[in-house]
């Protein structure tokens, strides 16, 4: 059990990222730890989900696995019936707000953590540090998860919006056997792999492996990119507003609008990888707390702005589509705009892909060189001074199963995880104020050991609003984390005895 819970101290974890053969350059700033939050947050989904969040669901006959754990768990197999989910209308803007200010409680502790711990690896060093060796093999390994399955979605619809660009801009029509999913909902479609799913990853990684700089520098502008066409539309179509849209502003009253907060946190998660760039950070105490709380902050101004356009200029009611803004500026004769807000999708999806990409790298890499993992993973390029296997092998494990399996069902498991990182951040936050109160603080979270409980909590029933399935999923994936770690990490940390 002591080996278990073995944690290394702040001192240590310092001490190995000044290694020799393993140190990373250290290259970012302040603004571009901004553009890799805005980067991770900001993606299709800013042109998609507040749609349906504004609209609502209407959820038909599921079985027990799809039901929340939270119905099953209060209301027991009566719950698998017709369920609806109130759309919270034109008080979208409401939730959009409501869901930053829960993520705000997780931000804060993140601040936190990463001014003190500025190492690669995020929640997973931070646990290290804080709760014992175990819970960072399960937060490295839950990461993992994380980011990969994320990004197998993401490299997906990039490839679809891709076949609809060059269709409507090139009449050309791409061969489906090579640009969509082999298998689908478990059955093969005919296609026989994803092409273009894995071309973008490859180039994704070249970029990533030839420099930290280098990869900022092109965040830095797909992101302005992205700015620009989310800007063009909001106050290119504020001049269609009809302020009767927002009446009444919350259709389905205060319960409509936290649905619709439960629905759009999470196009929030992925600030946390800001934290894994702390230790390629030039100024870390200052800069990455500035990163993680400026990006949450521009992510939700920037959310709101196109809820309350969107549902000014369009009915709320028929906003339940895979594209709300896209038709909606279709049924105005907004053609330039909307061609902008295409422009912005594809943009988003590739500086999205860009960030996670770069922070899956990172948490092998950190797990690597603390011996958790086998100790290739954390060698570093002689002159670009990035961990290019981590990196490499990173892209070809997200890129060939984005190329075989549509895992658009399987984006839940993207949630729990950062849901269950953002819990134990939060707990490291309590820890650490008990175990090292003298311990200097660039940025110290208020009201501890409040606020870190209400993210817990905040978290928690998140997490319980999942489907059973997705739970049975996560344990699984866990399961089968603990028996690598057994087998491999707990004899090859460099904490064993």
């Amino acid at each position: 059990m002591n080996q278990l819970f073995r944690t290394k101290s702040i001192e240590a974890l310092i001490a190995a990222s000044e290694e020799p053969g393993r140190r990373l350059k250290k290259t970012l700033g302040a603004g571009s730890l901004i553009a890799l939050g805005v980067g991770a947050v900001i993606g299709s989904g800013i042109f998609t989900l507040v749609g349906t969040a504004a609209a609502g669901e209407t959820l038909s006959f599921r079985s027990i696995l799809h039901a929340p754990l939270l119905d099953l768990l209060l209301h027991g197999p009566d719950v698998v019936s017709a369920i609806g989910r109130p759309g919270a209308g034109p008080g979208i803007a409401l939730s959009f707000l409501l869901a930053a200010i829960a993520c705000s409680f997780a931000a804060l502790c993140y601040a936190e953590l990463a001014s003190m711990i500025p190492i690669a690896g995020s929640a997973y060093t931070f646990a290290y540090a804080t709760l014992g060796e175990i819970f960072a093999w399960i937060l490295g390994w839950d990461l993992i998860l994380e980011y990969a399955v994320s990004n197998m979605a993401v490299a997906v619809g990039f490839s679809a919006y891709l076949k609809d660009l060059v269709h409507s801009m090139l009449g050309i029509d791409l061969p489906r056997a090579w640009t969509e999913p082999a298998i689908q909902g478990g059955a093969f479609t005919g296609a026989i792999f994803n092409l273009p799913a894995l071309i973008v990853l490859l180039i994704l990684t070249w970029l990533l492996s030839r420099g930290v700089k280098e990869s900022a520098g092109a965040n830095n502008l797909m992101v302005a990119i992205k700015v620009v066409a989310i800007l063009i539309f909001v106050f290119g179509a504020a001049r269609a507003v009809e302020p009767s849209h927002w009446r009444p502003f919350l259709p389905n009253g205060f319960p409509g609008a936290l649905t619709g907060a439960a629905i759009v946190f999470f196009t929030y998660i992925g600030f946390d990888s800001v934290s894994t760039a702390a230790e390629e950070c030039r100024h870390p105490q200052r800069d990455l707390p500035i990163g993680i709380i400026a990006s949450l902050v521009i992510c939700t101004l920037l959310y709101v702005a196109v809820a309350v356009v969107l549902t000014g200029i369009a009915d709320w009611r028929k906003l339940n589509n895979a594209a709300p803004v896209v038709n909606a500026l279709r049924e105005l004769g907004f053609d330039n705009i909307r061609r902008w807000v295409g422009a912005g999708a594809i943009i988003g999806m590739l500086s999205s892909l860009l960030v996670f990409q770069y922070g899956q790298a990172r948490v092998w890499f950190a797990m690597s060189r603390d011996g958790l993992l086998p100790k290739f993973f954390s060698k570093v390029h002689a002159t670009h001074r990035t961990p290019y296997v981590s990196t490499w092998v990173a892209g070809l494990v997200v890129g060939i199963p984005a190329g075989v399996w549509d895992i658009g069902t399987f984006a839940d498991l993207s949630n729990i995880g950062t849901l269950f990182a953002f819990m134990v951040v939060s707990a490291g936050v309590i820890v650490l104020r008990r175990s090292q109160p003298e311990r200097p603080r660039s940025f110290r979270v208020p009201l501890v050991p409040l606020l870190p409980v209400i993210s817990i909590l905040c978290c928690l029933v998140l997490a319980l609003s999942l489907p059973l399935e997705t739970w049975l999923r996560f344990f699984a994936w866990l399961g089968i984390g603990l028996v690598i770690y057994f087998m491999f990490g707990k004899r090859h940390s460099q904490l064993a005895d």
